[in-house]
């Protein structure tokens, strides 16, 4: 008589299942960077398709009336921060060219972008000039000039070389009341920016103001806030500017180690936010007739 054995079912051991459980651990420590960085590169790639739209937009308004838009429509300079006047900006003026038309025909230029009438425009979110990598797109800070939070943009004109009220006297090719031909930017097309990233939590009056919210200036690229303390710099970027005032601002992005702008001619470049000083406003002046070549700041 055979006696039948006894199948003894088999397991993992405590410490086998912790071995296991380790070394999952260590491979999504090693995938989740590499996740996130193609997940940002995606971003910064969108990010570069906006302006290059942003871009192709100005430069076929140049062709259909002979001059780049307005940086910013206005009877009188230089620009304050504050909800009074036309402030009407070039972002309005290229609605047409970024299949926006819809919005653009809803829009009174001549009531300006404080009017009622022309809060439902000022309240429509278009992707096109939202930067992906930036958070400012999904939150909403108090706004104290109106009451109210309107989406802003993660564009900006460039209006001046250097930290500078917007005024029609600004070097750039977008400031106030501009209508300028390609001709008369002297540098050349190639060497000129157009629109960059910025950064600025604390705007407050949205994509439709032509003020430091859709205007900055070649001054500085990422805000160092040299002597402040990174909560500090956090703070400070966020912090609303006060009413009234002549500030504008320079350029930044949420990538890593520079921002995207688009030139004249419509070409789209990552511009390192190590690049000299001098340079950098030669690119925000239109006509400084300086000698530059593309090493220099690539």
């Amino acid at each position: 008589m055979k006696i039948a054995k006894k199948k003894i079912a088999r397991g993992f051991t405590l410490v086998e299942l912790l071995v296991v459980i380790a070394i999952i651990g260590i491979l999504v420590g090693l995938l989740l960077p590499a996740v996130q960085a193609a997940r940002e590169a995606a971003r910064r790639m969108q990010c570069s398709n906006n302006l290059a739209q942003l871009g192709l937009a100005a430069n076929n308004f140049e062709f259909t009336y002979g001059t780049l838009p307005s940086g910013v429509v206005n009877e009188t300079g230089p620009i304050r921060y504050e909800p009074i006047g036309n402030h009407t900006s070039w972002t309005v003026r290229l609605l047409p060219y970024l299949e926006q038309t819809l919005t653009y025909e809803a829009y009174d230029q001549k009531l300006g972008a404080y009017a009622s009438e022309n809060e439902p425009v000022r309240l429509v979110r278009i992707g096109t000039l939202q930067c992906p990598s930036s958070p400012d797109n999904y939150q909403h800070y108090s706004n104290d000039l109106e009451g109210i939070s309107f989406p802003t943009t993660t564009y900006a004109g460039i209006h001046h070389s250097e930290e500078s009220p917007i005024d029609v006297t600004n070097m750039g090719v977008l400031f106030l009341n501009s209508n300028l031909r390609m001709t008369e930017i002297k540098d050349g097309l190639t060497h000129t920016i157009l629109i960059s990233e910025k950064r600025g939590s604390g705007d407050q009056l949205g994509w439709v103001s032509g003020t430091r919210d859709t205007l900055r200036n070649t001054s500085s690229i990422n805000f160092t806030g040299l002597g402040l303390s990174e909560k500090e710099k956090r703070e400070k970027e966020k912090s609303p500017i006060a009413v009234g005032s002549l500030e504008v601002g320079g350029l930044g992005s949420y990538h890593t180690g520079g921002v995207n702008v688009v030139y004249v001619d419509g070409s789209v470049r990552f511009l390192s936010q190590s690049v000299d000083q001098e340079i950098l406003k030669n690119l925000g002046n239109r006509e400084d007739r300086t000698l530059m070549s593309d090493v220099d700041y690539y």
